[in-house]
């Protein structure tokens, strides 16, 4: 798990390149502390790489690398799950390894299969790739998009970065994308493929960029292979499935050769990890844990249910008010562009890394596949009200007060417009009123997406779409990368494992989500390993009693910090617990970056 940057210009300066690249990597050091190294041709390209040492440990493992030919060079982040059984394919065709890395069976399977090796790997990645002898680079992201890699294109040369600001820290880009602050302000986070620099651009998840150095032209298509098998109808074969496919997910996101935990805040999901993982590392296991005073967020008491269970190494942190106020610079610092998410993050990954780890298991992606969040109750709803007259939308919103300001943006049509009333911050006649510009401006920016359902679903499956491919892929996999990277800390996610991922999309809907109880199909699939006092619970999610700490920061809940008249009303209200503190972050982050 690293950081990657590189550049590739046939008529560019080739001394300024390197000293980009250079510069590139300092400023992503973070997520790489263990390990530099750089490579050049003579034809223009140089990658970077900064490298966080997780399989095989040893100096076999320095990147760039090139198989023993030098035909094939690599610049790699992630971690290749299924390399064994990949790399015994490939000795069987005669391949020679000079390491242990999953870095090289890469390498190894580029050549003997060419690019129809991208949808072979399982795991998470993102990669820089150079084929000597074709003359051509392939920019390559994990098919469930967890691995971050950003490109800018200009005057026909390819820079690529795990992180935005590694390209305004080289001077490859400075100029800012001036729509990012509207999507900021109403997502909570600035959407793929937009950035907050302009033309800098997220590669899309299962997608490979193929850049002809000679013609210094590309193409992006997608190489996913996610083929869903015959759909799975009966209760019982569902749950074997998920039981099987899950621990297998466990098991080979387990190994490293560096010290691996699992964050265990106490709710399903990484309960149910942390107890599938014991199965295999046994007295080995460590878990990282996070609790408050604060009754109302304090989860301990499940936590210490699910270690009782389990024989290693259990750390619990206490999280106070002077803690937050001490670190929010540094973790606002850490945001690769601005995030209301990843407080919880950068925090619960601090600890990991002072505990010892270099990679955790964390239980996100759960809820998006089995109907954990309440937007799978209330999508239906929103649907309905998505038929009533614009006006009487734009009236109730004004009628009903700050909670449900949203429902004006339904009077839009289409899924984007369900998403924006279930996860916004600021409705867009908010975000006019911050930004001091035209409405339409704001709309129009906003519903400029092309990331949407292509097919027929039903409502559940929307739910499940939406805060898949929007909230989860825009907000939690973005921040959860960048608050743990930041610490030099790598999380993998069980969860999104693509086989896994494939069993439980080819299992009925019907099925698939629950009526009533949220992920009842997981929770049976598990009973004899989920104790009946974490699943029969309230569902509270990792969060931080940051109402609280908002409010008392003094900053944050300062009315003279702002100069835009309705931002000091947004902190007015805030102060006085009328405004979810979602929005006073929000606005606070957006004048910071004024």
């Amino acid at each position: 798990m690293c950081r990657i940057a590189g550049i590739v210009s046939k008529s560019g300066d080739k001394a300024q390149a390197m000293q980009r690249v250079k510069a590139m990597c300092h400023a992503l050091q973070h997520g790489g502390p263990d390990d530099e190294g750089f490579f050049a041709d003579e034809n223009g390209l140089v990658f970077g790489h900064r490298r966080l040492a997780v399989i095989d440990l040893s100096q076999n493992g320095h990147q760039p690398m090139a198989d023993f030919s030098r035909r094939v060079w690599i610049t790699f982040n992630g971690e290749i799950y299924n390399y064994l059984e990949l790399k015994a394919e490939l000795l069987a065709l005669g391949a020679v390894f000079n390491s242990n890395t999953d870095t090289e069976v890469i390498i190894q399977s580029y050549i003997y299969w060419g690019t129809g090796c991208f949808a072979k790997l399982r795991g998470i990645f993102a990669f820089g790739l150079y084929d000597v002898q074709n003359s051509r680079t392939y920019l390559v992201r994990d098919s469930m998009g967890v691995k971050p890699l950003y490109y800018h294109i200009l005057n026909g040369t390819l820079s690529f970065a795990s992180e935005v600001k590694a390209f305004k820290a080289a001077g490859i880009v400075t100029e800012e994308n001036p729509a990012w602050r509207m999507r900021f302000l109403a997502f909570g986070h600035v959407p793929e493929p937009e950035t907050t620099l302009k033309n800098v651009l997220s590669l899309r998840k299962g997608t490979v960029l193929c850049w002809d150095n000679n013609k210094e032209t590309f193409n992006i298509s997608s190489y996913s292979n996610n083929i869903v098998s015959d759909t799975i109808n009966n209760a019982t074969d569902a749950r074997d499935a998920i039981g099987a496919a899950l621990r297998t997910a466990v098991k080979r996101q387990l190994l490293a050769d560096a010290p691996i935990g699992v964050f265990l805040s106490g709710g399903i999901d990484s309960s149910l990890l942390t107890l599938l993982a014991a199965e295999q590392k046994h007295e080995q296991l460590k878990t990282v844990s996070i609790f408050f005073n604060d009754k109302a967020y304090n989860e301990a008491a499940y936590q210490e249910k699910v270690n009782s269970l389990i024989v290693g190494q259990k750390h619990a942190h206490l999280i106070e008010q002077h803690h937050f106020n001490q670190h929010l610079p540094g973790i606002i610092e850490s945001m690769d562009m601005p995030t209301t998410d990843g407080i919880n993050s950068w925090f619960i990954s601090k600890y990991a890394q002072q505990d010892g780890l270099k990679a955790v298991l964390s239980g996100l992606g759960a809820d998006e596949l089995f109907g954990g969040y309440p937007s799978f109750k209330r999508i239906s709803l929103l649907k309905s009200l998505q038929q009533l007259p614009s006006a009487m939308l734009n009236a109730a919103g004004y009628l009903l007060g700050d909670r449900y300001k949203k429902i004006t943006y339904l009077a839009h049509s289409g899924p984007l417009a369900l998403y924006l009333a279930m996860r916004a911050i600021f409705t867009s006649t908010e975000v006019a009123k911050l930004l001091n510009v035209d409405e339409k401006q704001v709309n129009q920016v906003l519903y400029n997406a092309d990331s949407l359902p292509d097919k027929m679903l039903s409502d559940k499956q929307l739910a499940s779409w939406l805060e898949t491919n929007l909230y989860m892929q825009n907000q939690l996999l973005k921040d959860t990368d960048v608050m743990s990277m930041s610490h030099g800390l790598e999380v993998r996610v069980p969860f999104l494992d693509e086989d896994f991922q494939q069993v439980v999309h080819s299992i009925s809907p019907h099925l698939l989500f629950d009526q009533h109880q949220p992920k009842k199909l997981l929770i049976d699939s598990f009973k004899d390993v989920l104790p009946e006092a974490i699943w029969n619970r309230p569902k509270m999610g990792f969060s931080f009693p940051l109402q609280q700490w908002m409010s008392a920061h003094t900053q944050i809940s300062n009315e003279e910090f702002y100069t835009n008249g309705y931002a000091k009303s947004v902190i007015r209200n805030f102060r006085n617990n009328k405004v979810h503190w979602s929005k006073a972050f929000t606005v606070y982050l957006t004048r910071l970056h004024a």
